[in-house]
């Protein structure tokens, strides 16, 4: 069988700049235009200029002896080549031409036809994270195939984090209203557990909420707690304030559709436990429109950045306004955000620092990629919390989709680890009217 040659789109190298030897033994091509859009990306300290960064630096380390429009051969056992395919013209059928146009896309398309016609006898494959260019490749006769690394293969088997138990053992709920907590070996046999699993247990007479604490190895029952008197509203509501609440989880991920009350619980419980942190950050990725950088946009730095941090500030003002402009809660809420001790910031502006003392809150992190994930919570120091919260299903970069985006990523990967928690957030809490528009538009 002979070894196939995929050839990588810029989308691909600024998502993991590792992906080039992800591809086993089989050869890879990179067209001279991805080269020229790596260059115009390699400033900046967005997530995206270091994967740019980092994939020039491998090709200027592994090229040094070769001619890169030569095969050379990939560091490691079974590996493949690589080289660059610096001709985007001079074919009969050219995307250039059928498509009217000598954009980038349209060159990396040239590239994978010239290879194609090089090489006849063996397989060519677009690798792309572009979902348009891959329909124009396959417009073309050429293969296109989405970076499946990283990916989680089945979005619909990912865990809520909740589970419901009918005609569950009337003696055991019992127990956990009057004693709290249960012990391992009393459950065995009449339920799984799970790591910081939490369940809704019914029985014959009464009904409880519950979690299984990995740490004592015993089953807990959950009450719904306020916070800064925002109340839970349902089971959810109340497991994900108890997994923010509880010292021993570290890591949180809290995800469901508009209105699932995510980003309020998650600052809310932040809040309630201000005394134990010293710090506060919420944040959340900016996403430009029409995927330009704030840059376009007029005006100083706060003024590009607040429309972006609006949402989270109508999060903070509605728990600030639960109480009258007298009270202590209310002024302390000031008082957080002039020390600082409360700061609500863009994403990229938190990269690079070691976090130790803080909570911290990535909001809308569905549009992060697996890398930025990971990124985030290597920065964390001693006395450190994270909570994402997201939609995996409301997706507002070109480049990621449910099965790829950090969120889906972490929650797949990190599933049954005594540190993290999980909970999916089902029913919407915003409004009747809200309510109605996710159901029926």
């Amino acid at each position: 069988m002979k070894k196939k040659i995929f050839v990588l789109d810029t989308s691909v190298i600024i998502f993991d700049h590792k992906s080039i030897m992800n591809f086993a033994e089989h050869d890879i091509v990179l067209p001279i235009t991805v080269l020229e859009e790596l260059d115009t990306f390699k400033k900046g300290n967005d997530t995206k200029n270091f994967e740019a960064r980092e994939f020039i630096r491998f090709l200027d380390k592994n090229s040094k002896d070769h001619l890169i429009q030569d095969w050379i051969p990939l560091p490691g056992e079974d590996k493949g080549s690589f080289k660059i395919a610096m001709e985007t013209n001079g074919i009969e059928k050219s995307a250039v031409k059928i498509y009217g146009s000598d954009s980038m896309d349209n060159k990396i398309l040239n590239s994978c036809l010239i290879v194609q016609k090089d090489e006849p006898k063996r397989q060519v494959i677009l690798v792309t994270k572009d979902v348009n260019l891959r329909l124009k490749a396959k417009a073309l006769g050429i293969k296109a195939e989405d970076y499946e690394t990283g990916k989680v293969q089945n979005i619909d088997n990912l865990p809520t984090g909740i589970t419901t138990l009918t005609n569950f053992d009337q003696e055991i709920i019992d127990s956990l209203y009057k004693d709290y907590a249960v012990p391992l070996d009393m459950i065995e046999g009449k339920m799984e557990v799970s790591a910081n699993g939490y369940y809704i247990l019914q029985g014959d007479k009464s009904s409880a909420l519950a979690y299984y604490n990995p740490f004592e190895q015993q089953l807990e029952r959950v009450n719904k707690q306020t916070v800064f008197n925002i109340k839970p509203k349902n089971a959810e509501q109340a497991f994900a304030i108890h997994s923010i609440l509880k010292k021993e989880i570290k890591l949180v991920a809290l995800h469901g559709v508009a209105g699932t009350g995510k980003t309020l619980i998650a600052l809310a419980a932040a809040i309630a436990q201000k005394k134990d942190y010293k710090q506060i950050y919420l944040a959340r990725p900016i996403v430009p429109l029409s995927n330009k950088d704030i840059g376009y946009l007029p005006g100083d730095i706060k003024s590009k950045i607040d429309p972006y941090m609006q949402p989270l500030w109508d999060n903070l003002k509605f728990i600030q306004y639960q109480f009258d402009e007298q009270d202590k809660e209310y002024k302390q809420i000031n008082l957080m955000v002039e020390q600082e001790k409360l700061m609500i910031t863009p994403l990229a502006y938190i990269r690079g620092r070691s976090l130790s003392d803080v909570i911290f809150i990535v909001d809308e992190a569905q549009n992060l990629t697996p890398h930025e994930i990971k990124t985030i919570i290597t920065r964390a120091g001693e006395n450190t919390k994270f909570i994402f919260t997201g939609d995996i299903k409301q997706i507002d970069t070109p480049y990621l989709d449910e099965q790829s985006n950090g969120l889906s990523y972490l929650v797949d990967r990190v599933q049954g680890q005594k540190l993290f928690s999980h909970i999916q957030l089902v029913k919407g809490e915003r409004s009747e009217l809200a309510n109605l528009a996710n159901e029926l538009l």
